[in-house]
C-alpha cells in the first residue's frame, strides 16, 4: 500500500530535510555574527570577512531576515 498515505511519506522526508537545513542556517548565522564582531562593522563593503560569509549564506539560500538578524 505504498502511496496510500502520501502525507506520511512527505512528512518524513520533509522533516529530515528541514533539520539539515536548520543546522546549516545555524552554523552560517554563528559565522556571520562572529565575522561582524571581529571585523568591527556590519557593513560588508568595509568588512571583507563578513562579505565572504554573506556569499556563503547566499549559496545555501539563507533568508535575508536571518542574515540581518545575525549581523545585528
Amino acid at each position: 500500500m505504498s502511496g496510500h498515505s502520501k502525507w506520511s511519506t512527505i512528512k518524513r522526508q520533509k522533516g529530515v530535510a528541514d533539520i539539515k537545513r536548520g543546522l546549516t542556517f545555524t552554523k552560517v548565522a554563528n559565522t556571520i555574527t562572529l565575522a561582524a564582531k571581529l571585523g568591527g562593522s556590519g557593513d560588508p563593503n568595509t568588512n571583507p570577512r563578513l562579505r565572504t560569509v554573506l556569499e556563503e549564506a547566499k549559496e545555501v539560500n539563507m533568508p535575508k531576515d536571518n542574515i540581518q538578524r545575525a549581523i545585528d
